[in-house]
């Protein structure tokens, strides 16, 4: 018997593919929605590469010091103070005529700490509003509010002070004083203060601190 020989069309395999374009939907269009959700993966991806980096950093390098505007030198040319009464180590911002903030690094070898208190060394808060006071002062002491590195400065008035929490041997003390209402006349600086250990207010107030000329003796 003879068998015909029955023609293969390969059209209708064609048609028969499935397809993910919907009706009217061009590849190019399908491209750009995708791409959006391609970009998310990659900045997701990105930001895993960068926690496992900083995961793998020893602990002693993923925390940079404060910088320093002005170092002890520079604070030891302006404020009369010195050890053991300077409570100022270093300023790490400072806007001529309006702020500065600065930080003391309390230690245990602070020699305040012998008396107060023996088993249980807190920062006496007289010293936090003195710290704050010497701040204070880099500020009143520049020529932009009148005043001279050749000058002294002392309290005139300290009001509404607050000591929320104590500072410990270990701690760092970050120091803000802004310039409230200078009197340039008369050598007055009202000044706000806030003090902080780790992001929390420590101590704040109010401080009207007075500028006078050094007297020097004769000899």
């Amino acid at each position: 018997m003879e068998t015909a020989a029955v023609p293969v069309s390969r059209s209708p395999c064609r048609a028969a593919l499935p397809s993910s374009l919907a009706p009217g939907q061009s590849r190019v269009a399908l491209a750009r929605r995708a791409a959006p959700m391609q970009r998310l993966v990659t900045r997701r991806s990105a930001a895993a590469d960068d926690n496992a980096a900083a995961e793998e950093l020893p602990i002693e390098k993923k925390f940079t010091a404060f910088p320093a505007v002005m170092d002890i030198n520079k604070i030891h040319e302006i404020l009369p103070h010195r050890f053991p009464f300077l409570f100022v180590d270093k300023v790490i911002e400072y806007k001529a005529g309006d702020y500065a903030v600065a930080i003391k690094n309390v230690t245990i070898n602070d020699n305040f700490f012998c008396g107060h208190f023996p088993g249980r060394p807190i920062m006496p808060g007289v010293l936090m509003v003195e710290a704050m006071a010497q701040v204070g002062g880099i500020v009143m002491l520049q020529p932009e509010v009148g005043g001279s590195s050749q000058n002294n400065f002392y309290f005139a008035a300290i009001d509404k002070v607050r000591f929320r929490k104590p500072v410990l041997p270990g701690d760092t003390l970050v120091m803000r004083m802004t310039l409230a209402n200078p009197q340039k006349r008369f050598g007055f600086a009202k000044m706000e203060g806030k003090a902080y250990v780790d992001g929390n207010i420590v101590c704040e107030g109010e401080f009207l601190l007075k500028s006078a000329a050094v007297q020097h003796k004769e000899t």
